[in-house]
């Protein structure tokens, strides 16, 4: 069974003034106060500005977000994650900007390599925006809810 992401994650009500922004945009709720959009094929290229730099290791990082994510990052901690995993296997990409630079990351973790002892890089960025692990969850992955749709786009819709 597989599982992709692309999104941008960070406080429900930071993400609200994102999507006021960027109207395609649209924010789904996780716990713990954070949320996420997801970044679809469409709201890529809402983004896309051509000729603009990209952030190196990311596959799907449309070439101007990291001026966008600078510039709402004044406002508090966002990230950017990427996951694609099939059959217990892929690989994650995840950063985090703040105060209107890169504050964590880019971070990798490819297939076949074992899991950091600080965790994913998924669960860094998660931990850095503020999630915690709790009753029994596995990590700040699992303890917010980003299993709960499998594809980045399932999250438009429930």
């Amino acid at each position: 069974m597989s599982y992709e992401l692309n999104a941008l994650v960070a406080a429900a009500e930071l993400l609200d003034v994102v999507a006021a922004e960027v109207p395609v945009a649209r924010v789904a709720r996780l716990t713990q106060g954070l949320g996420l959009i997801p970044v679809t094929d469409h709201l890529h290229r809402v983004l896309d500005v051509p000729g603009d730099r990209t952030e190196p290791g990311f596959s799907r990082f449309p070439a101007s977000l990291g001026r966008r994510l600078e510039a709402w990052s004044q406002a508090g901690p966002i990230g950017y994650v990427e996951a694609d995993f099939f059959g217990g296997s892929g690989t994650q990409h995840a950063a985090v900007w703040l105060h209107g630079r890169l504050d964590l990351g880019p971070l990798h973790i490819v297939e076949q390599e074992p899991r950091p002892a600080d965790g994913t890089p998924i669960s860094q960025v998660l931990r850095r925006l503020g999630a915690v692990v709790e009753d029994g969850r596995f990590d700040e992955f699992d303890a917010v809810g980003l299993g709960r749709h499998r594809q980045s786009a399932d999250w438009l819709t429930g």
